[in-house]
């Protein structure tokens, strides 16, 4: 219990609160012309003038109730706070108008609208103007327990609204927070696979310069063509970041695109397999399967030591297809490395899908990577 009233009196205001627009001062407007016409017309009405001035003075609290709702609920119940005690002093009739019921609108607002120390406050002083009221009106118990409860419907359908707004946020945020997550995946797989692919070339064109210019030339052909793509790449992911779903991308690769991954001329080679029936895949694992395939190859281009040699084993086995990427890299002795963004975002993707993926050195040498994805992605 004591910690459920520290977390009340601690929440903040609410940041998505409007700001005073054409309807607030059309309510305004509506409230002042009803409490003046109210207040002429209406036959048996005490002191006059004094209760359409003190109604008129809720105008500005309609028009602060959300940027300052304490002071709007303050002024309001103030107002008939004071009617309540010159009614209880003056011994004389009816002080209130109809019109005053606006209040219950900023009751509403106070609780929608304000901070857990503002709310704690308000409903205070609210509580203490009711019971005056009550008090001066000699109210039966009937009255007091049906008046109670209308109020509390303002304050109960503030809160629902508070908290489904507040509910609604939070799942906005976590909906971006895995767009970012699922972005930066990508742009890791996607560019990281290209800029280590330059590296190899840079490093096959130093060696081959002096020797082999003719051959340095197709390295440094190769360097373009891998830079071109890492440009398009990062081009589209930006422009899905600044325009969001109004950009017109291309489709996922997929496993049908594992071939294109195989070099014969390059140190490692990289050989793929792929085995069964791969046609009708769900697209997610289509897409996954080609992703992790990308990721893990580009681990062992750049951590391989002394790898000769990759290959990429895909195949269907039964409802779920089993990738394989082993290297024949020589193992350093000590601790395994601690894993890194590429070996993280491998596992997500797995998981995400209802998956698993492992990770780590045989015993015969060499780094192997495999995962097993369901054929059907999991809604």
């Amino acid at each position: 219990m004591v910690t459920v009233r520290r977390s009340i009196w601690h929440e903040p205001r609410p940041a998505d609160a409007p700001p005073i627009g054409r309807l607030d001062w059309l309510l305004a407007g509506v409230f002042a012309a009803a409490a003046l016409v109210e207040g002429i017309v209406r036959p048996g009405l005490t002191w006059r003038p004094l209760v359409i001035v003190l109604a008129l003075a809720l105008m500005p609290a309609l028009l602060w109730r959300r940027g300052h709702p304490l002071t709007a609920a303050v002024l309001g119940f103030g107002v008939a706070g004071l009617l309540s005690v010159l009614q209880l002093t003056a011994h004389t009739g009816d002080l209130g108008l109809y019109s005053t019921m606006a209040v219950l609108i900023l009751l509403y607002s106070l609780v929608r609208w304000g901070s857990g120390r503002e709310l704690v406050l308000g409903i205070a002083f609210v509580t203490a103007v009711v019971a005056l009221g009550m008090y001066v009106s000699s109210a039966g118990w009937a009255d007091i327990f049906g008046g109670s409860a209308f109020l509390l419907v303002f304050v109960a359908l503030a809160a629902v609204f508070r908290y489904r707004a507040d509910l609604w946020h939070r799942q906005q945020l976590e909906i971006r927070n895995q767009e970012r997550v699922a972005l930066a995946r990508e742009l890791h797989d996607t560019v990281a696979h290209h800029v280590s692919a330059i590296a190899v070339q840079a490093q096959a064109g130093v060696a081959v310069a002096g020797t082999q210019p003719e051959k340095a030339a197709q390295v440094l052909s190769a360097i373009e063509s891998e830079a071109s793509r890492t440009l398009a790449e990062m081009r589209s992911t930006v422009r899905v970041l600044r325009e969001g779903e109004a950009v017109a991308y291309s489709p996922q690769p997929g496993v049908a695109d594992l071939p294109a991954l195989a070099r014969a001329d390059a140190t490692p080679t990289v050989e793929v397999s792929l085995a069964g029936s791969l046609t009708r895949l769900a697209r997610p694992v289509d897409a996954a399967v080609y992703r992790l395939a990308q990721e893990a190859l580009t681990n062992a281009i750049r951590h391989a030591r002394s790898a000769t040699r990759v290959g990429i084993d895909v195949r269907r086995e039964g409802d779920a297809v089993r990738l394989r990427v082993a290297d024949d890299g020589r193992t350093e002795p000590g601790p395994a490395p601690k894993p890194g963004f590429g070996l993280l975002g491998m596992a997500e993707r797995a998981k995400l899908l209802g998956g698993s993926l492992s990770a780590g050195p045989v015993p015969e040498g060499g780094w192997v990577v495999e995962a097993v994805l369901p054929v059907e992605a999991p809604a």
